[in-house]
């Protein structure tokens, strides 16, 4: 296949990437800064802001850098080659630990929605958890549909 033909998809990856950059650079600190001053007596708070916003980041990019790796193999001819499956395996379970990780931190969104009457923190955090659940299920079922073609395709090599 042309490499060009992914091209578009690869640059869209690593567009993708740039802003949660700048969020985790910018933006997470100053709202780790406002929980802790909306709940003075709630020493820990800010780091559990860090901890849930910067430890779903890592899961993030090996995410992207899995989905990277997939469209290489695509322009290589590997697409129908284990190295696929384990890489959509990845993403899947990046996306499980994404949704895990917010859902643990639900309870910091309903704290800064409640103090600052702003419930749009707390639909924001269910639907970062709802986006990676459905990227999970998605990975899960091409996951499958690649595993069984490459059953198919290693059935149809040994018919003569």
């Amino acid at each position: 296949m042309k490499q060009g033909t992914t091209l578009f998809l690869k640059l869209t990856i690593i567009l993708i990437g740039l802003p949660v950059i700048g969020l985790c650079i910018f933006v997470v600190p100053n709202i780790a800064d406002y929980t802790s001053d909306l709940y003075p007596n709630i020493s820990y708070i800010k780091y559990f802001v860090f901890l849930i916003m910067y430890g779903a980041a890592i899961p993030y990019y090996i995410a992207l850098y899995q989905a990277f790796k997939l469209l290489n193999y695509i322009d290589k001819a590997k697409a129908f080659s284990d190295l696929s499956v384990s890489a959509l395996k990845r993403i899947k379970f990046c996306a499980i630990a994404i949704s895990i990780l917010y859902v643990v931190g639900m309870p910091v969104f309903y704290l800064i929605g409640e103090r600052d009457d702003a419930p749009g923190v707390i639909l924001l955090g269910m639907v970062i958890v709802f986006a990676s659940m459905v990227i999970a299920v998605f990975a899960a079922v091409l996951q499958q549909l690649l595993y069984n073609a490459i059953a198919i395709k290693a059935e149809n090599d040994l018919t003569v």
